[in-house]
């Protein structure tokens, strides 16, 4: 018979990417009409954050900054659009989005 290992067995998974700080993954709140929109209706609070960043650093991070309880998290990546820039092409950078839903009756004030 054959030996069957289990997780009890596996040492932990290293951490993918570099540890990054609270004030490194969040780069700044999205605060447009809709965002607010959302904010003031629904909870969910739109930030811009690194590119390397996870979910789980992400949920560390606004906890840790805004003093906040949050529920979910979700994450958008968005491609840079082409743009015409005078008489060459360029592109607008790619960024990477998070929408964070908080629980309960937590808020975050920008202003």
């Amino acid at each position: 018979m054959a030996r069957v290992k289990t997780k009890k067995n596996r040492p932990a998974p290293a951490p993918k990417g570099p540890q990054l700080e609270p004030h490194q993954v969040i780069v700044r709140p999205m605060v447009t009409e809709k965002n607010l929109f959302f904010a003031q209706t629904q909870n969910h609070y739109t930030f811009e954050v690194n590119s390397l960043a996870t979910k789980t650093e992400i949920k560390d991070a606004v906890e840790s900054l805004f003093e906040v309880e949050v529920a979910k998290v979700m994450t958008q990546n968005r491609k840079g659009k082409p743009r015409r820039y005078r008489f060459r092409f360029g592109r607008t950078k790619a960024m990477k989005k998070a929408i964070v839903k908080l629980k309960g009756d937590h808020k975050i004030d920008f202003f």
